[in-house]
């Protein structure tokens, strides 16, 4: 591409420019095979697999660089691919070719070039699949994480029709940091907190990790063994701490699912929620954008359905007994009070609540909206109005009237 543009500004004809190499897998393939005896004469030594993942991986990155510059790709932009260098990346391969297998004791498998590996848990789970007939392995991925290698089948899975325990019932499902999840049934799901729990011990071991002799690229100062050890045992814990959190968000879901048909989340905005320095650790420890994609899938495969609300509809704000709306509520009210009716509910469960309310009680066509919301959701009760200083009679609120025109609320579905 450089030599290209280089050839452009010296006024070579597009005709006459060096001749420009596919994009596409097959295309990088071929220009590799063209090539690698002379620029790798080592590439026998070393699975071909390992050169497919490198050039499938290009392919794609190049793909979703070019549809996000022509707008195809929503999204923030995509930049062009840059180079990984192995000390600062996960090093994976993937497989999809050769003998890849379960092995009949479900506690061995058969990749290409590897041999029979041994598994430290069981792959009972996937075997039974396998000699059902309802799953077809497609490829496996072998990649690192905290000392222990890891083995992920692609599979193709052919999956049971399922309904939910109560498929016309419609929950709301509010995330937060004080509390994981606030159903609007009333239930709340406490925050595990498993990074804050965590806190002491990882501090602990980052202070030995800089107390040991570590690398210097710039003298080309080799790490000490004991430097090895301690990011090792830093590494395992962030691990550790990860699995837990992985852990208590499937069960959640998986619960979930399970039980309604219908469920309402909001469309948080998470990557705006980090800027806050103050509360960025602990959002970061919930996983908000986890509990919302494997609701996606999970609803999908037990019979029901995700709703998804407009990111703009104020349902902390909104009184789930009148529909009247404040116009402010700062963040340290953990308890919701409406002027005109009264009502005395936690701000948690009156958010949960008008979630559900949405379905039960909206009105319109549902609407797909992209990977964020465009438009501020229509609310159809009172809505709370600035007023000028010295305008607002005494002893009254700053709400209007109820108006009498029909609800309008823009719902979403997460794909």
């Amino acid at each position: 591409m450089d030599q290209r543009a280089a050839e452009r500004s010296y006024g070579i004809a597009d005709e006459k420019l060096t001749q420009s190499i596919g994009w596409n897998l097959p295309a990088l393939r071929r220009a590799w095979n063209a090539a690698k005896g002379e620029v790798a004469p080592w590439w026998a030594q070393c699975s071909k697999e390992a050169y497919n993942t490198g050039l499938d991986a290009l392919a794609r990155a190049l793909t979703n660089w070019l549809d996000s510059r022509s707008g195809k790709r929503p999204g923030r932009p995509v930049g062009f691919p840059r180079f990984r260098s192995k000390r600062r990346t996960t090093p994976s391969v993937r497989f999809t070719t050769g003998t890849i297998r379960v092995e009949a004791d479900r506690m061995h498998v058969t990749l290409p070039r590897l041999g029979r590996i041994k598994l430290h848990e069981s792959a009972r789970k996937l075997a039974r699949r396998l000699e059902a007939g309802t799953a077809r392995i497609l490829s496996a991925t072998l990649r690192p994480q905290a000392g222990r290698w890891f083995v992920a089948f692609t599979c193709e899975v052919k999956r049971a029709e399922r309904a939910p325990a109560r498929p016309d019932a419609v929950l709301g499902v509010d995330v937060g940091v004080r509390h994981l999840a606030v159903l609007s049934t009333g239930e709340l799901v406490a925050n595990p907190r498993h990074l804050g729990s965590a806190t002491r011990r990882l501090r602990r071991m980052a202070r030995a990790v800089s107390r040991k002799v570590g690398p210097d690229r710039r003298t080309g100062q080799r790490p000490s063994k004991r430097w090895d050890h301690a990011r090792a045992d830093l590494a395992r814990t962030h691990a550790r701490v990860a699995n837990q959190r992985r852990d208590a968000l499937h069960k959640l879901t998986t619960g979930l699912a399970a039980q309604y048909g219908t469920i309402v989340v909001e469309d948080l905005h998470v990557a705006g929620m980090l800027r806050n320095r103050r509360l960025a650790k602990a959002v970061s420890d919930c996983g908000f954008g986890e509990i919302r994609r494997q609701l996606a899938y999970k609803t999908t495969w037990n019979g029901g359905r995700l709703v998804t609300a407009d990111r703009w509809y104020p349902s902390s704000k909104t009184c789930s007994g009148c529909g009247a709306v404040k116009a402010k509520l700062p963040l340290h009210a953990h308890r919701f009070t409406c002027d005109p009716c009264g009502l005395v509910l936690d701000r948690d469960v009156n958010a949960a609540r008008n979630l559900a309310q949405l379905v039960v009680a909206g009105s319109g066509p549902e609407t797909v909206n992209g990977r964020g919301a465009d438009r501020k959701t229509r609310l159809g009760g009172p809505v709370a109005t600035k007023r000028q200083p010295g305008t607002a009679p005494a002893g009254k609120t700053g709400t209007v009237v109820r108006q009498r025109t029909t609800a309008r609320r823009e719902l979403t579905h997460a794909h």
